[in-house]
């Protein structure tokens, strides 16, 4: 088939990793689809052809309009900030371009249905931007649940905690404003918990939560890319708008129960993303910053020799691994990217819905609005009531 152009929206930190997706996807995977890397857009003329450049883009663009009005290009990727996505997500979709958009993939979960609606009844292909779901480890965990291996699923357990704002003086970037944002570390952080949640045990039934801001105002920020962000301490400071933390507890559809824990303020925990599945016949247990291990343990081991043992999921029987290094010689942050666009792209070669999609992205609004709805309303919400 010819090559499917793209066109990304964005070109900071997640347009950093997709760039790279994308570039080494023919290098491991020599059977994917044929990729052109045809066009990167941003707002900043010189910041986004220095970008270009150097992810190896060719070229360069500042409005996203004209980009969708092209006919040489095939696939959108939206990783521009969340308050962008549903607007250029609709445009794309009256354009008839395939869509890749990171999560959240809105602010609201109205706007995510809007999506959603607009994208199945166009008929393209869409996805939404949950790499964990791509980790060898993470696979296996799947494998051990679909396949019987740890029973009837009783718990899931997950945090995903880190530190990047503890500083009181640390800048106002976007990601601590609701109206760019939509939500702080529970929809940053606790989105891709909620989503490992959907994919490993089910959907969620009702739940319960609690959030916290810990730090009301910041110094205005004069400078900020990714997670870092410059700004005077003594200068102008303005109010945060989201949550610096939100717990919440889940009964899930099949009778599990679960917790959830996102926090930008766990002093030593850069980024602890974190999960736990205890069944009748066993329990795994998960941490991204040892992406390559799962714990695993089963109740039928002999008495003298339980508990957990740590599986090194870079053998060829892992998910992805036969692509990479021999056996024992691990993966990173960005193998996650590199798998989520295989899948998106051969979706696409293929005629299917690629997953996780819209719909996917859909599910997770709706837990993050009825956490919201909760702590509000300090009381149980239903997820029939979303």
């Amino acid at each position: 088939m010819k090559k499917q152009r793209i066109g990304m929206i964005g070109y900071k930190f997640m347009g950093k990793a997709h760039s790279n997706a994308y570039r080494s996807l023919p290098m491991f995977f020599p059977k994917a689809p044929k990729l052109d890397m045809a066009v990167i857009c941003g707002r900043n003329e010189e910041a986004v052809g220095q970008a270009a450049e150097q992810l190896g883009w060719s070229e360069s663009m500042t409005e996203w309009r004209d980009l969708l009005a092209r006919e040489d290009i095939d696939v959108i990727d939206i990783n521009a900030p969340s308050d962008a996505h549903k607007e250029i997500t609709l445009a794309a979709v009256k354009a008839g371009k395939h869509i890749f958009c990171e999560k959240p993939l809105a602010l609201t979960l109205a706007d995510s249905r809007e999506m959603l609606q607009a994208a199945e009844e166009a008929g393209i292909a869409h996805m939404v931007g949950f790499n964990y779901r791509f980790s060898p480890a993470v696979r296996l965990a799947k494998k051990l649940v679909e396949s019987g291996r740890l029973g009837k699923i009783y718990h899931f357990r997950a945090c995903f905690l880190q530190d990047w704002i503890i500083d009181p003086d640390f800048p106002l970037v976007w990601r601590l404003q609701k109206e760019i944002a939509g939500s702080g570390s529970h929809g940053d952080l606790g989105a891709h918990l909620i989503d490992l949640a959907h994919f490993l045990v089910g959907d969620v039934k009702e739940v319960i939560g609690m959030s916290e801001t810990f730090i009301k105002e910041r110094p205005i920020a004069a400078e900020m890319t990714g997670l870092s962000a410059k700004g005077s301490k003594d200068g102008p400071r303005g109010e945060v708008t989201v949550d610096d933390a939100t717990l919440f507890l889940a009964r899930f559809e099949n009778g599990a129960m679960g917790n959830f824990e996102a926090t930008r303020f766990a002093a030593g925990h850069r980024s602890t993303n974190a999960f736990e599945i205890n069944g009748s016949l066993g329990s795994v247990k998960f941490d991204f910053e040892r992406m390559n291990e799962l714990e695993v343990y089963f109740t039928s081991d002999d008495e003298d020799v339980q508990g957990f043992r740590r599986v090194l999921a870079t053998d060829p029987a892992h998910a992805y691994a036969e692509a990479w290094w021999p056996p024992g010689h691990t993966i990173g942050f960005e193998h996650t990217f590199i798998h989520e666009m295989l899948e998106f792209s051969t979706a696409i070669e293929e005629g299917r819905l690629p997953e996780p999609n819209f719909r996917d992205g859909v599910k997770c609004q709706a837990v993050l609005e009825a956490v919201e709805r909760s702590i509000d309303e300090r009381r149980w919400v239903q997820l029939s009531e979303m």
